[in-house]
């Protein structure tokens, strides 16, 4: 599957913007930390832009997120390490490969850093530094719903969490007019 096709088919099965805008952004950190790794990051982008594919039709069954976006992809030709991966990233399969680990940690991070930039005095992802964004994640009451635990463990990938918050902000600031920030 190349990139355009993944694309339309999240066009065609995500109908709220801002989880495809938070779809972009998780495929902007996922290639941006592909690249760090010396990893695929085409195949790392696709697990980054489909994780959530099914999204708006399990919200209120989380027992069958990404296994059902598993199914709606298996006949797409992806490799069974990005399936794997988006089965990860919901806690349906064991995180073993660095591409599961990083969409895991990536996926909230996202959120937090959306959440920063709108609360930051210039409300423009430019404006934001990874240090705002590690003083946010500090605050506990703030972006309740990024799990702290789940994006601290980049460091299973050997990156520490002051790099991996730079390094996802450096990606979305890369897309910054899709993600409207």
């Amino acid at each position: 599957m190349e990139r355009e096709e993944a694309l339309e088919l999240v066009k065609a099965e995500v109908k709220t913007k801002n989880l495809v805008k938070h779809m972009l952004a998780v495929e902007a950190c996922m290639r941006r930390l592909a690249k760090e790794l010396g990893e695929d990051e085409e195949m790392w982008g696709l697990a980054g832009l489909l994780h959530d594919l099914d999204y708006e039709y399990t919200k209120d069954a989380p027992e069958r997120h990404a296994l059902m976006a598993v199914e709606m992809l298996k006949d797409k030709g992806l490799p069974d390490e990005v399936l794997e991966a988006i089965k990860a990233h919901a806690g349906h399969a064991e995180r073993k490969t660095s591409m599961a680990k990083a969409l895991y940690a990536a996926d909230p991070l996202t959120g937090l850093i959306v959440a920063a930039t709108l609360m930051h005095p210039e409300k423009d992802l430019g404006a934001v530094d990874a240090r705002f964004v590690l003083n946010r994640f500090k605050e506990r009451s703030f972006a309740r719903g990024a799990n702290r635990d789940q994006i601290r463990s980049c460091e299973e990938l050997g990156i520490p969490l002051d790099r991996f918050i730079e390094l996802c902000l450096e990606a979305m600031r890369g897309i910054k007019e899709e993600l409207g920030l």
